[in-house]
């Protein structure tokens, strides 16, 4: 169940001791000390868990967050945290390193050392906190992926940040019932992600394995646009044979084709009840149809009406 956090429901002279009570509680034990008075105190988040992951996704006004040295030696489950910058900007301090985050960028820091968030103009992003005992990564490679921007312009790294941006914004991937199907394999990309940027090529190797069919998945999401998307361009892009890549799929009861065909179809769903005023054949060229009759025979198979009766319907 998601803990809802909004600071426009409480007080203003009471915002600051919620919001740090709100996080203690639900991610880790820490000190906030916000800039100018209480009433510019400002923060929505949502959490939830999902399973070793813990999700947050939040917005705030300018603060600083502490975990000191004593918070660092209390009884929380040893964990890391990763920083997903979607606005504005912050820094990370920690191990005597600091990290500048802009959106689009990743930085990673530990609970078990003191470390400083510093957001001076309001920020919008997502942390993900994962026990030790879940990234089974040495503690050395953990100290040493800390308050650095993770492998900027990595192809892996951009994957990453915009999986996890949609993980946290999808409420339907966020429930309880899809908990064990994506809180594991999202681990492991994160996993991937530090040791690909650590050059640790062996450690790196198995949550590579492990997580492409979900990076194949989300490569076609981020390419239905493309009327060409294909088996052999996404093979193509991830290194492997076009043979392996059904093979893959198919281990998860997944057709290509139809897995393309159906994302498209929602896609232009929602587009045609969003904007009347966007032509049906725009709508469908836009989401990689390149033909308006055959996009017009899918709908109707789909959703049992054109795409016109569901403009009106």
């Amino acid at each position: 169940m998601p803990v809802i956090l909004n600071t426009d429901e409480v007080e203003e002279r009471d915002r600051a001791e919620f919001v740090h009570e709100a996080l203690g509680a639900t991610m880790v034990p820490i000190e906030l000390h916000w800039p100018g008075h209480r009433r510019s105190v400002a923060a929505h988040g949502v959490v939830t868990d999902l399973g070793d992951l813990t999700v947050c996704a939040g917005r705030t006004t300018a603060l600083r967050v502490e975990r000191t040295t004593a918070l660092a030696r209390d009884s929380m489950e040893p964990s890391i945290f990763i920083n997903v910058q979607l606005s504005g900007s912050s820094m990370v301090l920690q191990h005597d390193r600091e990290a500048v985050l802009r959106p689009g960028e990743l930085v990673m820091y530990d609970s078990t050392s003191p470390y400083t968030l510093l957001n001076d103009t309001g920020m919008t992003g997502n942390f993900f906190r994962i026990p030790h005992s879940a990234l089974a990564m040495p503690h050395d490679m953990i100290r040493a992926a800390c308050a650095v921007k993770l492998g900027p312009g990595h192809p892996v790294t951009s994957l990453t940040h915009d999986y996890l941006r949609r993980l946290a914004a999808d409420p339907a991937l966020t429930t309880a019932v899809n908990a064990d199907l994506v809180g594991h394999p999202s681990i492991e990309l994160i996993r991937a992600v530090i040791a690909t940027h650590l050059r640790a090529d062996e450690l790196a190797a198995e949550p590579m394995a492990a997580t492409l069919q979900m990076r194949i998945l989300e490569y076609a999401r981020r390419h239905l646009h493309d009327p060409g998307l294909s088996a052999e361009q996404i093979a193509a892009a991830h290194h492997i044979s076009v043979r392996y890549l059904y093979k893959v799929l198919a281990a998860s009861g997944i057709s290509l084709a139809d897995w393309i065909r159906t994302r498209r179809l929602e896609a232009c769903r929602q587009a045609l009840a969003a904007d009347a005023a966007v032509a049906v054949g725009a709508v469908a060229r836009r989401h990689g149809f390149s033909d308006l009759s055959s996009f017009s025979r899918a709908f109707r198979a789909e959703y049992g009406m054109s795409p016109s009766e569901w403009r009106k319907h």
